[in-house]
């Protein structure tokens, strides 16, 4: 028995945590009616100063499932949703598996060549857009002819509420496009009405979920209900919250972490999700103060930004009981500012869109390891059920302590990628994801993240991992964010180079940071030059673009 079989990690859980758990549904539609008859008067929604319960949500989103299946919507069918963090997500994903069919979770930062794409891969027969990204994006692609999109169901974040808060929506008015569906209106009109549709099955596509395309084209993971609803458990569990909780939806819900660590916990509990469109750190703190979550999931740049919120006390934070971020690695450094701030320890998470997000995470309450030799931080352990390998190039178990690929097998693996047969086979051979990203175990069973496969910079035949160089940048305290890239150099091959945003009032020089560096760590590791940049360009998940600024560079 292999060391990583054993899972010495689970030494390592909460106490009274079990190594596996049997989720007691196996749909997310199960999930939701469970919930819906035991509390139905729960508010499951509170978008600015508008509220909807489970029994209202229930009611929106049969009347949009018999609007769809009216229109030809059949089981099996896909609809896209693109939309922000708005009310229409869950009425439009509710009903589409009311409807019998699936959703495609479209990024709102699409555009039409994108959007095309992912209509015409993912085959939707429908999509729910926002009315300006119908007139600025969709209408063009569907108009392509490249598409099956029959229904175009339109709505405005200005739904659900009355506040109408100037700092989002100063500019915004309602457009209504021809040839389109309004929401509002079909819930109106099609009210006590419900889609005559058979059941989903626990195997069935939930959602597809399209990975960022930086391999190749974009490729859409078959996230089923069976593997949404064990990690919808698994953040219950973990996490251990129940219907006292409220959760602030910070991470965008087309993304897995908000799929699942938002809609669907939601919905299991149920408790209220508090939205607000989209992340602006003013809108998102006021929203904080106004509702009191206790529990969230979301990017350190996030976190980054919501601390340096002008006026941010330690009182605004301290509704917050639990708080994890994933997406990306947490410089240590940051988590101690934050801590000292705003006294709430951020755990960290780990996962993949094929993971349905968690396959590691911090134990609830405890701090996790910094590894002495790299200086990074521990993205925790397995989760339940779960067991994760450090492979070598050859595809072989690396002894315990060495860097390799993380490879993970669990309930919450995805079966594929759509219709990529090749793919699939190439990242999941025998059920067995492929991260892509690279790692190690200590003896405990503590995992860390080195970096991605495609990031490694290759310095004179030396291995530079820009997370260790980025840790140490983090480390002084004028950075606010950094991001390292190799780029090429006539006489090393590639070297180090560093974009760094500054805090407040920082004033520093290229050269003081590189002689920060310098010190703290070996002569092929530190960056070569230092560029001072406004903003970092990220993801919509606050993903910080390494490739965008490797272009830039070069």
């Amino acid at each position: 028995m292999s060391a990583y079989s054993q899972r010495p990690w689970l030494k390592l859980y909460s106490p009274g945590l079990p190594a596996d758990i049997t989720p007691e549904h196996s749909t997310l539609l199960e999930v939701f009616r469970s919930a819906l008859r035991r509390r139905p008067d729960t508010e499951i929604i509170r978008y600015f100063d508008g509220v909807m319960t489970m029994s209202e949500l229930d009611e929106a989103s049969d009347a949009l499932a018999a609007a769809l299946a009216e229109r030809g919507f059949a089981p099996g069918d896909r609809m896209g949703i693109y939309v922000q963090n708005d009310p229409a997500f869950l009425i439009g994903l509710l009903a589409v598996w009311k409807a019998g069919g699936a959703g495609v979770a479209i990024n709102p930062m699409n555009k039409a060549r994108e959007l095309t794409y992912l209509l015409a891969d993912s085959g939707a027969t429908a999509l729910l857009c926002l009315e300006e990204l119908y007139d600025g994006v969709a209408k063009a692609a569907i108009e392509s002819g490249s598409t099956s999109v029959r229904t175009v169901v339109t709505c405005s974040p200005l739904d659900g509420q009355t506040r109408n808060d100037p700092r989002l929506f100063a500019a915004l008015g309602r457009s209504r496009p021809e040839g389109t569906l309004d929401l509002t209106e079909v819930l109106d009109s099609h009210a006590g009405r419900r889609a005559d549709a058979p059941e989903p099955g626990p195997d069935d596509v939930a959602v597809l979920t399209y990975t960022s395309g930086t391999t190749g084209v974009p490729k859409g993971a078959m996230n089923t209900h069976r593997t949404m609803t064990f990690n919808a458990v698994t953040y219950r569990e973990w996490m251990k919250l129940g219907t006292d909780d409220a959760i602030l939806g910070v991470a965008p819900l087309f993304h897995i972490t908000g799929l699942i660590g938002h809609v669907a916990l939601a919905l299991l509990l149920p408790c209220p999700l508090i939205l607000a469109h989209r992340f602006h750190p003013e809108v998102v703190m006021d929203a904080i103060r106004e509702h009191r979550p206790s529990f969230t999931v979301g990017a350190i740049t996030v976190f980054i930004s919501l601390a340096g919120v002008e006026g941010a006390t330690r009182d605004d934070f301290s509704s917050l009981r639990v708080v994890y971020s994933g997406g990306a690695p947490i410089a240590p450094a940051v988590n101690q500012q934050f801590l000292d701030q705003t006294g709430i320890y951020i755990h960290n998470i780990y996962g993949l869109t094929e993971t349905n997000s968690p396959s590691h995470a911090v134990p609830l309450g405890v701090h996790a390891p910094v590894d002495p030799t790299s200086g990074a931080l521990s993205v925790g352990v397995p989760v339940f059920n779960t067991v994760v390998r450090i492979l070598d190039e050859d595809g072989n178990e690396a002894p315990v302590g060495e860097i390799g690929e993380i490879a993970t097998t669990g309930p919450q693996v995805v079966p594929g990628y759509w219709q990529k047969p090749e793919a699939t086979e190439a990242s999941l051979p025998g059920g067995e994801l492929r991260t892509g990203d690279v790692g190690f175990m200590d003896p405990d069973g503590w995992f860390y993240l080195v970096d991605r496969k495609k990031d490694m910079i290759n310095a004179a035949g030396y291995k530079v991992w820009p997370r260790e160089v980025e840790d140490v940048l983090y480390g002084h305290p004028a950075v606010r964010e950094a991001a390292v890239v190799g780029v090429p150099d006539e006489y090393r091959g590639e070297t180090v180079k560093a974009f760094v945003s500054l805090k407040p009032g920082a004033v520093i020089t290229p050269e003081e940071l590189i002689d920060y560096c310098r010190s703290q760590m070996a002569a092929y590791k530190y960056p070569r030059s230092v560029e001072f940049v406004d903003e970092l360009p990220k993801t919509t998940t606050g993903k910080i673009l390494r490739r965008e600024l490797r272009d830039q560079a070069t």
